[in-house]
């Protein structure tokens, strides 16, 4: 009985506001997402999450709470196998605005966009859905400090 041998990664990364613009990239594929990274070892979610964000675009930014989880597969071309993801999301704050975006790492470009732009650009459905949810807990955190 031959099984499919699937290789689960678990990922970290930050729905990123600035007032009421939110961070997205571009990544190789020229899909809009947000950033994130696999989680390696015994690093803790929160820590890559912020490492990501700061790799991938140049912004340094602090957790303000847990955005929740999302989960998708796609098959891998080069290791030839399914890959099930599983990333677990942090809403975070920047104090500044002004990415870089890492182009050695295969990322076209990004910045900070209004709700409404970046949910136009967002590649997958499931994106669009975590930034509508954590912007409602950031506005909500907004009014509470």
């Amino acid at each position: 009985m031959g099984g499919c041998v699937v290789r689960k990664r678990d990922c970290a990364g930050g729905v990123v506001f600035t007032g009421d613009r939110v961070l997205i990239i571009q990544n190789e594929k020229g899909e809009w997402a947000l950033p994130k990274g696999v989680i390696r070892d015994k690093e803790l979610a929160s820590d890559v999450a912020i490492k990501r964000v700061r790799y991938e675009t140049g912004i340094d930014a602090h957790i303000i709470a847990p955005a929740g989880e999302t989960r998708y597969e796609f098959y891998s071309v080069s290791r030839k196998l399914p890959v099930s993801n599983r990333i677990d999301w942090f809403i975070m704050q920047a104090d500044r605005d002004s990415v870089v975006i890492n182009k050695e790492e295969g990322i076209l470009g990004g910045g900070f966009f209004t709700i409404q732009d970046a949910l136009d650009k967002i590649t997958y459905s499931q994106d669009k859905s975590l930034v509508r949810l954590a912007y409602d807990k950031y506005r909500a955190f907004q009014k509470n400090v």
